[in-house]
């Protein structure tokens, strides 16, 4: 029993999956303690809106909170602002940033992810900023509207929203990608090809295979940024979108095995009994993938934390959701389902140039993900479809007059 006299669970980490947790075992009926310890000031709040509404001055902090401060209390959540150092897997107890200790019974690390830093000469002058947290947000936003030159570093969701978003606001945006082709790693090359050609038609220097080497100051602000092949791209304002990297750490000083990824089984439990891994920073057996994977996503975090309430509420089940995901681009609503492989067969479901189609997955015949623009019936109908037995033929696919919905009646 800890010093609060608490114990019960204990969830670290207090974004989109943490909170989820807490809300779910209330939901669930779990009476014991729940005590949920984050590192930001302030309530647990939604990212996904940091580089899109928040930017654009459609949402502020208060309108990104999960939920207002009343639900905790009303729900018997303890939040707790804070730092955890070590666990004391044997003791059962977190060792605090300021020396203080909190006990728990059952812990839940959703310590999610950080960035990804540049490793290049120059990435720590002023005006080199990044974008995942409610603090880095509000600083880039100040920035942003008093810059004149913006580089975007990294061609992936993050960096490609808030191209978007700079172009909206008149800013003159590139977006330098090492890689041969934006979205590499999460679409299809013929996706990626056509959200190329519309950021370039919203105006963006989009620059594929453009590695940066250095980024250059003056007075100790940044001036320019210089790539591979000895170009220097100028800009007063450098955001760098590269990836993250999980948050293992406090897991692994506590022997806990992590390989890019805390391991967990398919009921998200750590080897400890007494510890479970839920979110960005988790790496799980997927039925969908074959494999051990991680994800960074809010319907995998939201949908982990249901799958461990469930467990500690005294129903448990494998983790088996359908992975999906989404990224808003201007006008632009990319939704995808599924977890496709860099070799999966991709066949076309109506016009890209109409802004509203379809690329649907296929390996060895058998669907395994659909990418969808402005076509959410697709999506839909996709993450039906993954949930059980796909029976969908790649020309029925490619067949516009062939009736999607037909096949959840079979």
């Amino acid at each position: 029993m800890s010093a609060t006299g608490q114990a019960g669970v204990v969830i670290v980490g207090g974004g989109q999956g943490g909170f989820q947790l807490a809300a779910s075992l209330r939901e669930a009926g779990f009476s014991e303690a729940i005590t949920l310890v984050g590192e930001e000031p302030g309530l647990p709040y939604q990212r996904p809106p940091l580089s899109k509404a928040f930017l654009k001055g459609e949402a502020d902090a208060t309108s990104l909170e999960l939920r207002p401060a009343a639900f905790y209390e009303q729900h018997d959540v303890t939040l707790m602002e804070g730092r955890v150092e070590a666990i004391d897997r044997g003791a059962r107890s977190l060792a605090l940033a300021g020396g203080g200790r909190l006990a728990y019974d059952h812990l839940v690390l959703a310590t999610g992810a950080r960035n990804r830093p540049l490793p290049v000469p120059g990435a720590d002058l002023d005006g080199v900023l990044y974008l995942r947290t409610l603090a880095e947000a509000a600083e880039l936003k100040a920035r942003l509207a008093g810059a004149s030159g913006v580089v975007v570093i990294g061609a992936g969701f993050i960096g490609l929203e808030f191209a978007a978003v700079a172009r909206a606001l008149g800013h003159e945006v590139t977006v330098l990608e090492a890689a041969g082709r934006p979205l590499g790693r999460a679409v299809s090359p013929e996706m990626s090809a056509f959200f190329g050609e519309a950021h370039r038609a919203m105006g963006t220097r989009l620059v594929t295979g453009a590695g940066v080497v250095r980024l250059h100051g003056e007075g100790g602000r940044v001036s320019a940024v210089e790539t591979a092949d000895g170009a220097r791209h100028p800009a007063d304002l450098v955001v760098v979108g590269i990836g993250v990297v999980p948050n293992t750490e406090l897991a692994s000083e506590a022997a806990l095995p992590a390989v890019n990824g805390i391991l967990v089984d398919e009921y998200l439990a750590t080897p400890d009994p007494a510890i479970s891994a839920i979110g960005d920073a988790v790496a799980y057996p997927s039925v969908h993938a074959g494999s051990v994977v991680r994800l960074e996503s809010v319907q995998n975090a939201v949908d982990q934390a249901r799958c461990v309430a469930a467990r500690l509420a005294g129903k448990p089940a494998p983790y088996t959701a359908v992975p999906w995901f989404w990224s808003d681009q201007a006008d632009l609503k990319l939704q995808m389902v599924g977890l496709a492989a860099p070799g999966d067969h991709a066949v076309l479901r109506g016009d890209p140039a109409s802004r509203r189609f379809s690329v649907f997955r296929f390996r060895d015949g058998r669907l395994t993900a659909i990418e969808s623009v402005n076509r959410p019936a697709d999506h839909m109908l996709g993450r039906r479809l993954l949930a059980g037995t796909p029976v969908l033929t790649p020309e029925q696919a490619a067949d516009e007059s062939f009736d999607l919905k037909g096949l959840l009646a079979r």
